[in-house]
């Protein structure tokens, strides 16, 4: 069972803003915060192409208590005004560009999102907790949401923690680490009150389908070549999304200030595991496609592609009692299920953006 949500957040909040909240992620939060509270939410996001309010649209808590602000935080006099109108007693930042392969295309973007973005947002947030009453003051709280990517690659061994030193290796983990540094800077020089996390590889419904797991289930269900990175050996750490969320409402609200937390799904699982496992359960469901491994195809690797993420979620779990609810097995199902439901999403969201599917973040590959 979920946990309720009058549980993970406190008495006092009544208004939330959310960046990035017509994202993947970010709209999962949004969608619980709905769901599961009285808060009026305020939904932050610039509605860029990975951007859907489709998943919201169908609340009717939505109606009531939703209000889109479409704003650029690159933007600071846009951002500021919007943090005057949302008013918050609870910031939580997920706005980012957050696919590698597109950082190594475009990097500039993602310096302006991730970092200028954040600057503009610490800046006029601190103004707004700068002036609120004593009361509302106490009960603030600014949450930063980041990636176990800031951490760089592991060997064979060992887990990231929050005491690993950063090492990020793509343009777009470098991003995240600058905007990690300056929450964490903006906290020990102004008095801010923060929380922050680095999650590992999020997955679910609603994910815009240039990431690697609704890629493989599209791919395979048209009969595609499915693209597998090198040697498929690379390891990551699955999350599933609405545990992730869960984590995040518990840090956001009752994290020590200053703090960080690491939020994984006890899920290591190599890139080549992934795919196999996608294909064995679209082999059950559309079994007219099997075997779908057949349509697994290598191809020139990543640059700089991290070879192994794992993370020790022990400090979450001892100090807010989060655990994952869901097994990858269990997330993977209910995820396939939902894409093989919701094909018509998946097309209109690739029409809109203009992504047609094909690989991106070879800039520098063919040169290797």
């Amino acid at each position: 069972m979920r946990t309720a949500l009058a549980d993970l957040l406190p008495p006092g909040v009544q208004r939330v803003l959310v960046t990035g909240g017509a994202g993947f992620i970010g709209g999962a939060v949004v969608r619980r915060l709905l769901a599961g509270s009285s808060v009026q939410v305020f939904n932050l996001d610039k509605l860029g192409y990975a951007s859907d309010l489709t998943s919201l649209q169908a609340l009717p808590e939505a109606v009531e208590r939703h209000t889109l602000l479409q704003v650029d935080l690159t933007d600071g006099a846009a951002t500021a005004a919007a943090v005057r109108q949302a008013d918050p007693d609870l910031v939580m930042h997920l706005a980012a560009e957050s696919h590698v392969d597109r950082s190594i295309d475009g990097p500039g973007a993602f310096i302006e999102s991730n970092v200028l973005g954040t600057f503009q947002l610490l800046q006029a947030v601190r103004t707004h907790w700068e002036q609120l009453p004593a009361e509302r003051q106490a009960l603030f709280r600014f949450h930063h949401i980041s990636t176990d990517e800031v951490f760089g690659s592991l060997g064979p061994t060992g887990r990231f923690s929050e005491a690993t030193a950063y090492d990020p290796r793509s343009p777009y983990s470098a991003s995240k680490a600058a905007s990690d540094h300056l929450v964490s800077a903006w906290h020990h020089t102004y008095g801010l009150p923060v929380v922050l996390t680095n999650c590992s590889n999020n997955y679910g419904p609603w994910q815009f389908p240039e990431k690697l797991i609704p890629v493989v289930i599209l791919k395979a269900l048209a009969g595609e070549p499915i693209p597998l990175y090198g040697d498929g050996a690379n390891v990551r750490d699955w999350l599933y999304v609405e545990d992730h969320v869960e984590a995040l409402l518990l840090a956001a609200s009752r994290g020590r200030l200053g703090s960080s937390y690491c939020v994984g799904g006890a899920a290591e699982r190599t890139n080549r595991a992934v795919v196999e496992s996608i294909c064995g359960v679209l082999d059950q469901l559309r079994p007219e496609g099997a075997p779908h491994a057949r349509l697994i195809t290598r191809v020139v690797d990543r640059p700089g592609h991290d070879r192994r993420y794992a993370i020790d979620a022990s400090r979450i779990s001892a100090e807010l009692g989060w655990t994952p609810r869901h097994s990858f097995e269990q997330g993977l199902e209910a995820t396939v299920r939902w894409y093989l439901e919701n094909g018509s999403w998946c097309h209109s969201v690739r029409q809109l953006s203009g992504y047609s599917g094909g690989r991106i973040g070879v800039a520098m590959a063919g040169s290797r």
